[in-house]
């Protein structure tokens, strides 16, 4: 069948679909030529991770356009609808930090993570910076340099920051505008790359606290300027144009791909990022698609420097940003730096990364065979925890291609308030696949219960009541905690494992991950019903501010760490004393208690 199909298709672009056994799309791609290109996968002498694809493809689909522009849109938009296995990076996909200035009512500092691009639209954003703790150390020390407004809400009066000269009292609204004009100057200055203004206001600073006796803050200031310099004295790019761009090299070896791509911002290397994955067809189309992917969830700069061999007017177009190949010069010297850290990289991941896909895909595929499954791609793994009937959760994770796949993992809270295996799992299963049937989402190839016979009868009943034809297993632990069998949920019987093999490690792998998610979302839960029983004992904290405190601290301990000052970012003056007095003499009677 696939011969005859390979005959008929046409010689124009398009993007291409490889499908399982299953029908589920494993891959998609996209070719100046789709005869070519999809007919090369069985005619020529396919390697690899490309061969492994090839052995699963039992159908294929494609698309035509009418440009091979219109192929990469084509494509992007496949792989975001299908997120095929072999589309999939090795690393989980990430969002850098930037700091945004809001000056409307009031000016205000924060560290922004915004993945949806149009999200970002018309917000004035600095950066992105190499990690999240360096870019909330800058957003600190404006604060205390600068008085910003940094309460939430709008209190009826000023707060302790405002007396302390942290804040210019904008509750009040009877702000010096000229005082206001001149800071917001300062700070945008500074976040565009004028770095002497920070240090000159420092250096300010430390001086008054010196001239005045304060020498603790003085000290303070200092290691906050050492600390500064580090971030700021980055490696120096001689464009002195402040353009934003972003230069981006690749290296190429034993099937992986490495791209590394160098952040610059006003004249400084800021950050990088780099990923890698397996080449699936040819080099050039695989780094732009890679490229046009990027650029769907992070900030498009002003320009891009790209590697020779690319596709500029396609990546230009479809960006709708200036997009070069550099020939000599610092441009070019930026565009071998990218290239050389993506080698470095490869080579320094690439005994990892095979033996991670030797250990994860390798015992994937052997437990796919101990269990007479025609495809495993997909592993959706349950666990449920109580405290004696109270608080009553349940997780579900998921394992694609060997791998945890944090973006599907669910939590529920279970309306079953005794401790009930039983009904636990049949409540969570029936709102796990009800909703699936419903969304038409991705269904697993596998389930496996965290338990014997009583969850996979519970989950059982549940599938056929709904028409699935899933396989259940379960994972039993003996009684240190450990893995100890594999039950077939068709025959209920215990499926020898060697201790010692890859596929136990597997399944231990999988339920520890299980474990570990359920047991942080019950903890997480009981802190806070801890936290709201505590706060019932303070006058003047609602269901409002109780949500907020919960929000903003997460736990007593953080909560009894703040000062007063911190708690008023949430609670008036007087509650706030009122809390972190009780909190203080309740750690103060819980020490001696132990003692």
């Amino acid at each position: 069948m696939l011969k005859e199909k390979l005959k008929t298709i046409p010689h124009l672009p398009g993007s291409y679909q490889m499908r399982n056994i299953n029908n589920n799309v494993i891959y998609v791609g996209k070719a100046k030529d789709l005869y070519k290109r999809v007919n090369s996968y069985f005619k020529g002498n396919v390697t690899g991770k490309t061969a492994k694809m090839v052995s699963e493809v039992h159908d294929f689909t494609y698309i035509t356009t009418q440009t091979e522009q219109e192929a990469f849109i084509l494509e992007i938009n496949l792989i975001k609808e299908y997120n095929p296995k072999y589309n999939i990076l090795l690393k989980d996909d990430k969002s850098y930090p930037y700091i945004e200035y809001i000056s409307k009512p009031y000016p205000k500092l924060k560290v922004s993570r915004y993945l949806n691009i149009k999200k970002r639209d018309k917000k004035l954003l600095f950066g992105p910076y190499p990690n999240a703790y360096a870019a909330r150390k800058i957003v600190g020390l404006i604060n205390r340099l600068y008085p910003l407004k940094k309460c939430e809400g709008m209190p009826k009066k000023v707060c302790l920051y405002y007396h302390i000269g942290e804040c210019l009292g904008y509750c009040e609204k009877n702000v010096d505008q000229e005082k206001l004009v001149s800071m917001e100057k300062e700070i945008l200055d500074f976040l565009k790359g004028n770095d002497k203004i920070l240090i000159d206001k420092i250096m300010e600073k430390i001086n008054n606290f010196s001239e005045n006796l304060n020498f603790e803050a003085s000290l303070e200031l200092k290691k906050e300027l050492e600390y500064i310099k580090i971030i700021l004295d980055k490696q120096k790019v001689e464009l002195h144009d402040y353009i934003n761009r972003d230069a981006i090299g690749f290296y190429f070896d034993e099937g992986i791909i490495s791209v590394q791509i160098l952040f610059i911002r006003n004249g400084k290397i800021v950050g990088s990022n780099n990923d890698k994955f397996y080449l699936m067809s040819d080099v050039y189309d695989e780094v732009n698609s890679y490229i046009l992917n990027f650029y769907t969830r992070h900030e498009i700069p002003k320009e891009i420097l790209l590697d020779s061999g690319l596709n500029t007017d396609i990546v230009s177009n479809i960006l709708n940003t200036k997009v070069l190949i550099p020939q000599k010069g610092v441009k070019k010297t930026l565009i071998e730096m990218a290239k050389t850290n993506a080698k470095i990289s490869l080579e320094q991941e690439l005994t990892i990364i095979k033996n991670d896909e030797t250990r994860s895909l390798g015992a994937n595929e052997k437990l796919k065979e101990l269990l007479n499954l025609p495809v495993l791609d997909r592993i959706d793994a349950f666990d449920n925890s109580n405290l004696f009937g109270s608080y009553a959760v349940s997780g579900m994770i998921v394992f694609k291609s060997g791998k945890p796949y944090r973006k599907e993992y669910r939590k529920y809270k279970v309306s079953v308030d005794k401790n009930d295996d039983y009904n636990t799992m049949k409540e969570v299963i029936y709102r796990r696949y009800y909703r699936a049937m419903v969304d038409k989402t991705e269904m697993p190839d596998l389930i496996l219960v965290d338990g014997g016979e009583n969850q996979i009868k519970a989950c059982l009943e549940i599938l056929n009541s709904l028409h699935l034809n899933i396989k259940v297993c379960g994972l039993k632990k003996d009684n240190h905690h450990r893995t100890n069998e594999l039950i077939d949920g068709d025959t209920l019987e215990v499926i020898s494992i060697p201790h010692n093999s890859d596929i136990f490690h597997y399944l231990t792998r999988i339920q520890d991950e299980v474990h570990r998610f359920t047991i942080t979302y019950h903890k997480n839960l009981r802190d806070k019903g801890t936290i709201a029983s505590i706060l019932d004992n303070i006058n003047g904290i609602g269901k409002s501010r109780k949500k907020e405190l919960i929000k903003k601290y997460g736990s007593i301990k953080k909560m009894a760490e703040a000062s007063v000052a911190d708690l008023t970012e949430v609670l008036p003056l007087k509650v706030a004393e009122d809390l972190h007095k009780y909190l203080q003499e309740r750690n103060e009677y819980k020490s001696n208690e132990t003692s």
